[in-house]
């Protein structure tokens, strides 16, 4: 039986972090990984590129993370971006600063990252266990023991659990820490899909499948409360929406879903424009135009392939003269512009998510330390852990600050 300081369980970017920071303070670590490389997911962050952080202060970090964001704060009071961004530009790699604060690799290449990572395993001495799946973990008097597959055990004085949560299952994250750490007494909130596409009950988004609507808002409906969008881009694909406008909000529509069945949106297409200001340049336009057909004329506010349901839902004639329309038409042609309505019915499933959220409630973690007020010696770390946030880099902060101040107080405790 092989006994160490620290055992990590994961090694995406929260276990690789809390193995780094524990073996530089000369805890003998142990990383476990059930792949057979480490931050299989980082690779996929980011469009390749992985979104690594943002330069938003911690209130606005705190922020992201709705109602768990004051559990983050002393995990960002040691550990954030200005310090992420120098532990990999201390190590060669230059990092950038694009729109809306989201920090990438100068190399644009998501690998970059990970490569830095190894690096400072094999730097540190942290022994990476490859191709392992954890089955079990007893807690002993003073030490832990873990069963792995094929019957290979491990003591560790202190454990980390850094997982992963129950999305992007194919980079290994399939929800088995939930389970473990449930079945040590942990309450779990249920986990639910988090910056993923919607579905929508209009057949109609078929026809629109791969366009992308830039400068727009959307406004989500659900009983009197309105929940509105930044202005940004939106995506159609064959069963619903998608793009960063969806994906952001997409964790809180799922939570209406339980009281709601149905989630009505609406589309805001000229967010530039107030009502009044559209209306006066739709009655300027339409004298303009003359004997243009309502079908042709929209070309010149719409994207092509959106015309035709446009029209048709305005339910004006598609041949009618535009200077023609009437005031009740043109009525509804406003509207239709400044509110085109949709209904969510559903999501894509967890597995095709990019963020949990739900997991083990942080009532149950010291939010100083990480560690688990259910069971001393346990520590937890990244998307295990209850709460997630808009894309923008916000997720992958959290997991490599909770990553490295569980690897700290982990480290110190065991001297």
């Amino acid at each position: 039986m092989q006994a160490y300081d620290i055992a990590v369980i994961g090694g995406g970017a929260a276990g690789s972090m809390a193995a780094i920071r524990a073996s530089q303070l000369n805890a003998r670590v142990i990383l476990i990984e059930r792949n057979e490389s480490i931050c299989r997911k980082i690779l996929l962050t980011g469009k390749g590129r992985c979104n690594v952080t943002n330069i938003a202060d911690i209130d606005a970090f705190i922020e992201k993370f709705g109602k768990q964001g004051h559990f983050l704060r002393s995990a960002f009071s040691v550990f954030f971006n200005k310090n992420l961004i120098s532990f990999f530009e201390s190590k060669g790699l230059k990092l950038k600063i694009e729109r809306q604060g989201r920090v990438f690799p100068i190399t644009n290449e998501a690998s970059s990252i990970v490569r830095v990572l190894n690096a400072c395993l094999a730097e540190n001495k942290v022994n990476v266990l490859y191709g392992k799946r954890l089955r079990n973990l007893t807690p002993k008097k003073d030490f832990f023991e873990l069963e792995l597959e094929n019957s290979f055990g491990i003591d560790a004085k202190k454990v980390i659990l850094s997982t992963g949560g129950a999305s992007y299952r194919a980079t290994g994250s399939t929800g088995d820490g939930f389970k473990i750490a449930a079945e040590l007494g942990h309450s779990i909130i249920p986990p639910k899909p988090a910056l993923v596409p919607l579905k929508t009950k209009e057949p109609w988004v078929k026809e629109l499948q791969g366009l992308s609507l830039k400068n727009i808002r959307v406004t989500f409906e659900y009983g009197k409360k309105r929940m509105a969008s930044n202005i940004g881009e939106l995506i159609f694909t064959h069963f619903g929406v998608s793009g960063p406008l969806i994906l952001d909000l997409s964790g809180q529509v799922i939570c209406m879903m339980d009281e709601y069945e149905e989630v009505p949106f609406s589309i805001d297409l000229k967010p530039g424009l107030e009502v009044e200001q559209l209306e006066n340049r739709l009655l300027k336009d339409f004298k303009a135009g003359g004997n243009t057909q309502f079908k042709n004329f929209m070309k010149d506010l719409l994207p092509n392939s959106l015309v035709p349901v446009f029209v048709r839902l305005s339910k004006v004639d598609p041949s009618k003269k535009v200077n023609q329309i009437t005031q009740k038409e043109r009525i509804a042609i406003m509207a239709l512009l400044k509110s085109l309505p949709l209904t969510i019915v559903g999501s894509l499933p967890i597995e095709e998510a990019m963020v949990t959220a739900g997991g083990v409630s942080t009532k149950e973690i010291d939010p100083k330390t990480m560690e688990s007020k259910i069971v001393p010696g346990l520590f937890l770390a990244g998307e295990i852990i209850d709460g997630s946030a808009p894309s923008g880099g916000y997720n992958l902060q959290q997991a490599f600050s909770t990553g490295y101040l569980a690897g700290e107080k982990a480290a110190t405790c065991v001297k």
